[in-house]
C-alpha cells in the first residue's frame, strides 16, 4: 500500500514535468516504478557520475549547477530539470561538473528504460534532443559565436510546394524547375509523396543515359526518398544529408509534404549569422545592395529565436546590425555627396539607444553638428540626411511617425541648439513635452564626432542628476501607465486592430520598465542607455536596492522574451509581427510567470512614485 503511495507521488511528479506528460500510461507506470532515488547532500561538493552507466537525472528536490571543464557556468538546476542525457544520447563522457549547491533528491533512469520511453514518445526523445542541441548551443566557444545547432527545419522550410505527378515528362519538370529557379521538384501521385526529382537525375538518369525530354519522371526520379520532419532539428537535416550524400530533403508535418529544404538552406542559415550578414552590409556598394541584405534580417532574428538566444542579446545584436546599416550609408552618402563641410554626430534615440531593437522597430535619430552651418553647408547635410533616411526606410525601418529623424530640420542642429531643447525639458517639464521629449533621455553616439557628442551628454547629466523637480515630472510620466492586472490579479485585455482580446507587452509591459529604469538613472547622472546596463549599474547603489534589481532584470527579460518568441510565431505564420499577445496563445505556467513579472513591474512603479513623486500629485 505505501509502496502504490509513493509511485502514485513519483508518476504525479513525472506527469507534471515536459517530456514525462508526453508519455503513454503505460510508459509513465514503467517510468515510475522502473526509477531509483538517490540523495545528494551538499557536504559532498558534486555529484558523481559513473560515465559507464549513464543515467538520466531528474532533480526531485535541492539545487544544482552544471559547470564544464573551466568552471563556466552551463546551467542552473532545480525541481523537474534534468542533467546526464548528453551521455545518453552519444554514449561519450562530458567533462562537465555537477555541483551540489542545496541538498536533494534525484531520480534516476537506466540506459534501457529511457531508449523505452525515447521509442514510446516522439516528443519526450525530441525534448532531450532540443536539450542536448541547447547545451552544445550554451556552450562558450573560442570564437564566442553561436552556432545554430538547435535551429529547427520549420525555421528554413520554404512553405511553397512546387510538386508535379509521376506521369509528367522530364522536359515538363525541366520547365517548372526553371521557372521557379529550383534545383528539386516534389512528386507527389494521389496525394502521397512518390519521389522527388533533382538536377542531379536529370543529369545522371536522363542526358547521361541518352534520354531524351519525353521520358517519363517515373522512370527516372529518386523513389521513396529520405524525408524529414518540420519539427526535426536542422543538425539533424545536416546529419541525413552527409550521411547518405543527398541535396535534398522533403519535408512532411503531420505526414503530409510540407517542403524542401537543400543544402543551400542549412548554409544560408549559418551565413544569416550576425558576423556573416555585417560583413555583407560593409561590402555593399550601393543602396539596393543594403536593401537586399536587410531581407535577410528576418532569418537572422528567427534563428536568434530558435537558437533560444537571451532578448536582451537578441536587441544587442538587431541593434549592431541597424548600426551596421546606418553607418555603411554614411559611407556611401558622403562618397555621392562629397565629405561633410563642417564635423557632425549622427546620435540615435529609444530603442536604437538603448539596444534593444525588435522585428518592425522605426527610426529614431538626430545629428549634431558642429556649428550653425551656411546655407551650402544646410544643404548639404539636408541632402545627406534625406539619402540615409530614405533608404533605412527602403531597408525596413520605417520612418519615425513623430518625423524624430535627422531629415527633420528641427534635429539637425548644433550643440547649442540641442542643449536649449534639453534644457527647456529640464527645468520646464510640462507632461505633455516629457511625453514627446522620453525617447531624447536613451540617447547614443552612432557615427562622427565624438566631441560633440560628449558636449551634449555632459550637459544633460549634469542638468538633470538631483533635478529633484525634473525626476519627480519623469517619475510622474513613468507610473500613469500601468502594467494590465486587475483585481484579484486578472488580466486587463484590451483590442487590437482585429478586436481580438490580447495584452500590448511593449506598452504595457517592456517600455514601463525602460520608464522606470531611465528615471532612476537620470537621478543617478548615468550615461549608459541601455536598461539591462542600466540596471547593471544601479546595483549597489542606495537608490533602489540589490533585490529590486534582480527582479526588474528578469522581468524585462522574461517579457521581452515573451515578446520576441511571439513576434517570431507570427512571422511564422506570415502574420504583421506586433506586440499583442493572445493570453490563451501560451501556457497557464507562462501565464503565470507573466502576471509575477507584471506585479514586478507594479512594485517598481509604487516604489518610484513612494521615492519621487510623494505630495506632488
Amino acid at each position: 500500500m505505501t509502496e502504490d503511495i509513493e509511485i502514485k507521488e513519483i508518476k504525479r511528479f513525472l506527469q507534471a514535468h515536459i517530456p514525462f506528460d508526453s508519455l503513454s500510461p503505460a510508459a509513465l507506470s514503467k517510468a515510475a516504478t522502473g526509477l531509483t532515488i538517490k540523495y545528494f547532500s551538499s557536504q559532498s561538493k558534486h555529484v558523481e557520475i559513473d560515465y559507464t552507466n549513464p543515467k538520466l537525472y531528474i532533480v526531485r528536490t535541492g539545487a544544482f549547477e552544471i559547470r564544464n571543464s573551466r568552471q563556466e557556468l552551463v546551467d542552473r538546476l532545480g525541481e523537474g530539470d534534468y542533467f546526464g542525457f548528453q551521455s545518453l544520447l552519444t554514449g561519450q563522457s562530458v567533462d562537465n561538473q555537477v555541483p551540489i549547491l542545496q541538498d536533494g533528491l534525484v531520480y534516476q533512469i537506466e540506459q534501457q528504460l529511457f531508449s523505452d520511453l525515447c521509442n514510446d514518445s516522439v516528443e519526450f526523445e525530441r525534448f532531450f534532443n532540443r536539450a542536448h542541441a541547447k547545451r552544445l548551443t550554451n556552450a562558450p566557444t573560442s570564437t564566442g559565436e553561436q552556432s545554430p545547432v538547435n535551429l529547427t527545419i520549420k525555421h528554413l522550410v520554404h512553405h511553397n510546394v512546387i510538386s508535379m505527378t509521376s506521369d509528367n515528362t522530364v522536359a515538363q519538370a525541366a520547365v517548372l524547375m526553371s521557372d521557379h529557379r529550383i534545383s528539386s521538384l516534389l512528386i507527389i501521385d494521389n496525394d502521397e509523396l512518390t519521389g522527388v526529382l533533382t538536377d542531379r537525375d536529370l543529369r545522371s538518369r536522363v542526358l547521361a543515359q541518352g534520354l531524351d525530354g519525353s521520358a517519363l519522371i517515373n522512370d527516372v526520379m529518386t523513389r521513396s526518398p529520405f524525408c524529414i520532419d518540420i519539427n526535426a532539428m536542422a543538425f539533424e537535416a545536416s546529419l541525413l544529408m552527409s550521411t547518405h550524400n543527398i541535396h535534398h530533403l522533403p519535408v512532411l508535418e503531420n505526414g503530409k509534404v510540407a517542403g524542401m529544404i537543400t543544402t543551400t538552406d542549412i548554409i544560408r542559415s549559418q551565413n544569416n549569422q550576425p558576423i556573416f550578414l555585417i560583413g555583407e552590409i560593409n561590402r555593399v556598394k550601393d543602396v539596393d545592395g543594403l536593401v537586399a541584405v536587410s531581407k535577410k534580417i528576418p532569418e537572422l532574428l528567427q534563428s536568434m529565436i530558435a537558437s533560444d538566444a537571451r532578448a536582451e542579446e537578441i536587441g544587442r545584436v538587431l541593434t549592431l546590425v541597424s548600426d551596421s546599416l546606418t553607418r555603411r550609408l554614411l559611407v556611401l552618402g558622403e562618397e555621392k555627396f562629397g565629405a561633410a563641410p563642417i564635423a557632425y554626430s549622427w546620435i540615435v534615440f529609444g530603442s536604437q539607444g538603448r539596444m534593444d531593437q525588435t522585428a518592425g522597430s522605426d527610426q529614431d535619430n538626430g545629428m549634431i553638428l558642429a556649428r550653425t552651418p551656411n546655407e551650402q553647408e544646410a544643404s548639404y547635410f539636408k541632402a545627406l540626411t534625406e539619402y540615409v533616411c530614405g533608404a533605412l526606410d527602403a531597408c525596413g525601418y520605417v520612418y519615425c511617425p513623430g518625423e524624430i529623424m535627422a531629415q527633420t530640420d528641427k534635429w539637425r542642429v548644433d550643440v547649442a541648439a540641442w542643449k536649449s531643447y534639453f534644457n527647456q525639458w529640464v527645468n520646464t517639464p510640462s507632461p505633455e513635452a516629457l511625453l514627446n521629449a522620453s525617447i531624447f533621455f536613451d540617447m547614443r553616439l552612432l557615427a562622427g564626432d565624438k566631441a560633440l557628442f560628449d558636449e551634449l551628454q555632459t550637459f544633460v547629466n549634469s542638468a538633470t542628476k538631483g533635478n529633484q523637480i525634473f525626476i519627480a515630472s519623469m517619475a510622474g510620466l513613468a507610473v500613469s501607465s500601468t502594467p494590465p492586472l486587475g483585481f484579484f490579479g486578472k488580466f486587463v485585455l484590451e483590442r487590437d486592430g482585429e478586436e481580438n482580446k490580447v495584452l500590448d507587452l511593449k506598452h504595457r509591459g517592456v517600455a514601463l520598465i525602460n520608464d522606470v529604469v531611465r528615471v532612476y538613472a537620470l537621478h543617478e547622472g548615468l550615461s549608459e542607455a541601455n536598461t539591462q546596463q542600466r540596471l547593471n549599474q544601479l546595483l549597489g547603489r542606495k537608490i533602489l536596492n540589490r533585490s529590486d534589481v534582480k527582479s526588474l532584470k528578469d522581468a524585462l527579460e522574461f517579457i521581452a522574451d515573451l515578446r520576441l518568441k511571439n513576434q517570431g510565431q507570427q512571422y511564422q505564420a506570415n502574420k504583421p509581427t506586433t506586440n499583442y499577445l493572445k493570453p490563451k496563445a501560451v501556457s497557464r505556467l507562462l501565464q503565470h510567470q507573466l502576471k509575477e513579472a507584471f506585479e514586478v513591474v507594479h512594485g517598481a512603479q509604487k516604489g518610484l512614485q513612494s521615492k519621487f513623486t510623494r505630495g506632488m500629485f
